[in-house]
């Protein structure tokens, strides 16, 4: 291993940038060049299947058969013209990766020909083989049968020589086995509570969308430093590894200068992601070391999360060009900033409205403050139901870890609009306001777009922050779907939503002005929803004191925060707002629990690998030199000199051991621990054991062998160090 190393250091430095040229100077020249979008479907589809598509795409009709095979056939020719050979049901197993399976065009046909051929019945429905996926016990395992469905809101694209065509995917029984299935529903969901209650400020709303703006943080190393790790290869992160003299306490590489083969490869992905439509736009180096992000401009949230999930993809594959590694684990390393990806949730109406951005006149900034105020009781009435759909045993290394928010879900408004609503709740009364009142309290709403002109404050440490006109939530980690937190998160504001409008109606039905009634239900949600809300450094300790004063939950564990998906109230709520059933959310539950396991399953056995393996045998070695030379000393030296040159390798000799039988014994401990848990049948329990019994010996474990790095010769040591990984462009 310690060969690997230093050739893999000597590849390192004979590295130079691979220089990837624009296919034009304007982006918009070759912008979606790779997708079957508007611009294609005009050239290619009659006026009727052009329609067809469009109302599929923008107001959820069916497109039926015979519409189906004119599509497919247009579909086809595209791809044809681009090169394609092949095509695939591109979806999202919960995996929490993305799955194909591809098929020729041609079929055989008779005397020995073959025609190119893709219909309507294929466009539209697929039958993979679901044996393999999770599924959580939704099916046998001798039941193989699952089902690919077209998604026609998310456009076909073509990469390579294959035609992607996105798809929802679903099991013989019809549930859902998916990221994108709940997703889709929950969009419905809140598409029709927002527009009802748009109706109260714009008859002309009659479409709502979310929309999403990801932040995709990650780290890039060397593919040869990569190789030489091995708990790199197989778990996506450094499990040991001492900290170096310099890490990212300087602040200097934050927004600073990016190297040239981050660059170039930076420019590669960019152009291969703008070709498939991914509206990819800002770049930076990220706080720590070797640490990058890139963002795209929103879009609607079920596009914006098939583009995350496919620049994922293309980030890794363009990587391996640039002899690069992409790391999107949530801490790859230990002691510097983890990796987030910042979901940026807003709401979008049909007439160009954004309903979390004020407008100029108090009509539209009640409306403003009737979306604002229901998303903070959303999260506050859902807190627990936030944090299960970011835990991750991933995400678990990095919340909470001084560059993360922490494991308690609060909401950050910014001191003024923090006081908008306190004065909100301080004025509104429960009995009927006098027309001075209502005067009074109009024009206070009429200032805010003045009032959001100097809000230029942000909290970096909320795990849920407003951000001028969206909220953004920061919790979610670098190497999730964005599904899952936005279906989430959708699901409980729709539901907040009808809730809200059930309490205005009923108010209205007494005789209460509609305005006044709408400003009764928001304090009624300001006074709910108060303990949710902190302007305060997240990453204090005093914040922890104050969150537990406040009766606000702490879940620092997976498969604790896990449970909140299979409450009652959960269960409820998704099952009342069509999103999931009761079986696909404990389906669900015990997929999540599983993966947990098997991470922490799987880090276990690397590190004991590494342990036994690389790094006693290294310190052995390395401690049997430092013996020979005290043989050495005490064959030329005197009783009295050699006691006295031999002191500082006697106590390393000492030290080494005492490392080395500490790793052995708790490596052993941690096998046995290991063992018990595999034999455990029930998910959850066997989940909580890998977490209370068997992880509890990670830490220890890291700190002898961390000791022994800075111990051993430098030359001796099998692994790429931290300064290596961490500062070798």
């Amino acid at each position: 291993m310690a060969f690997h190393r230093f050739k893999a250091l000597e590849a390192v430095l004979t590295r130079v940038p691979v220089e990837v040229n624009l296919p034009s100077n304007k982006v918009s020249e070759f912008f979606g060049e790779n997708v079957f979008g508007i611009d294609a479907m005009r050239e290619y589809l009659s006026d009727e299947g052009f329609n067809s598509v469009m109302a599929a795409m923008e107001k959820g009709t069916q497109i039926d058969r015979k519409m189906a095979d004119q599509v497919a056939a247009s579909m086809k020719a595209w791809a044809n013209a681009k090169g394609a050979t092949h095509y695939t049901h591109w979806f999202q197993p919960l995996t929490g990766t993305t799955a194909e399976k591809h098929d020729a065009f041609f079929e055989p046909t008779e005397g020995g020909r073959a025609i190119e051929r893709f219909g309507g019945g294929q466009l539209v429905q697929q039958e993979p083989d679901a044996s393999s996926f999770p599924n959580g016990g939704i099916r046998n395992t001798f039941e193989a049968r699952g089902y690919t469905a077209w998604d026609p809101t998310s456009p076909a694209f073509v990469i390579g020589k294959t035609l992607c065509i996105p798809t929802i995917f679903v099991s013989y029984t019809g549930e859902a086995l998916d990221f994108k299935t709940p997703l889709l529903k929950a969009l419905s969901a809140i598409d029709k509570a927002a527009v009802d209650v748009c109706q109260y400020f714009d008859k002309n709303v009659t479409k709502v969308n979310a929309t999403l703006g990801w932040e995709q943080e990650y780290f890039l190393v060397d593919d040869a430093l990569f190789n030489a790790r091995p708990d790199l290869s197989m778990t996506g992160r450094a499990l040991f590894g001492h900290i170096p003299a310099k890490g990212q306490q300087l602040d200097d590489h934050y927004f600073g200068s990016i190297p040239d083969r981050a660059t170039w490869f930076m420019r590669d992905f960019e152009i291969e992601s703008l070709k498939l439509g991914i509206p990819i736009k800002t770049r930076h180096n990220e706080v720590a070391p070797n640490q990058f992000e890139c963002a795209p401009v929103f879009e609607e949230c079920n596009l914006a999360v098939d583009h995350n999930q496919l620049l994922m993809d293309v980030m890794e594959k363009v990587a391996r060009r640039h002899n690069f590694r992409v790391l999107l684990h949530e801490k790859p390393y230990a002691g510097v900033n983890g990796s987030g990806k910042h979901n940026n949730w807003s709401l979008g109406t049909n007439t160009g409205k954004n309903l979390l951005s004020p407008g100029k006149t108090p009509k539209t900034n009640l409306q403003f403050l009737t979306f604002f105020i229901n998303t903070v009781k959303a999260v506050h009435d859902n807190a627990d139901l936030l944090r299960a759909c970011i835990a991750t045993a991933n995400n678990d290394h990095r919340l909470g870890a001084n560059e993360a928010p922490p494991a308690i879900m609060s909401v950050f408004l910014g001191t003024q609009l923090s006081n908008v609503l306190d004065e909100l709740e301080s004025k509104v009364k429960s009995g009927k306001m006098s027309p001075d009142e209502k005067t009074a309290l109009k024009l206070g709403v009429g200032k805010i777009p003045d009032i959001l002109l100097d809000n230029t404050d942000r909290n970096r440490t909320s795990p849920f922050a407003f951000t001028g006109n969206k909220f953004e939530f920061r919790a979610v980690g670098s190497s999730q779907n964005c599904a899952g937190p936005m279906t989430v998160l959708n699901a409980i504001m729709a539901d907040q939503l009808v809730k809200f409008k059930k309490d205005v109606d009923a108010l209205i039905a007494n005789n209460v002005d509609k305005d006044e009634a709408i400003f009764q239900v928001l304090r009624q949600c300001i006074v709910d929803s108060k303990k949710i809300r902190f302007e305060g450094n997240g990453y204090g300790e005093d914040w922890v004191k104050e969150a537990a004063k406040r009766g606000l939950s702490n879940i620092k564990t997976t498969p604790l925060a896990l449970e909140a998906f299979v409450s009652k109230k959960t269960m409820d709520l998704f099952e009342r707002n069509g999103i999931m059933s009761e079986r696909e959310q404990h389906a669900r539950y015990d997929i999540y629990l599983e993966t947990y396991t098997k991470k922490i399953q799987i880090e276990s056995r690397v590190m004991a690998d590494l342990a036994l393996n690389h790094i006693i045998p290294t310190a052995i070695k390395y401690q049997s030199l430092l013996i020979e030379n005290v043989r050495g000393l005490k064959e030329i030296m005197s009783a009295a000199d050699f006691k006295k040159s031999s002191q500082i390798q006697m106590e390393m000799i000492v030290e080494i051991s005492e490392h080395i039988n500490t790793i052995k014994t708790k490596v052993d401990e941690m096998t046995e621990a290991r063992k018990k848990a595999n034999a455990i049948l029930e998910v959850k329990k066997q989940a909580l054991d890998y977490c209370d019994k068997v992880k509890s010996y990670f830490d220890v474990i890291r700190y002898h062998v961390d000791k022994l790095e800075i111990l051993v010769d430098d030359e001796s040591w099998p692994l790429p160090k931290y300064r290596e990984l961490l500062f070798t462009k």
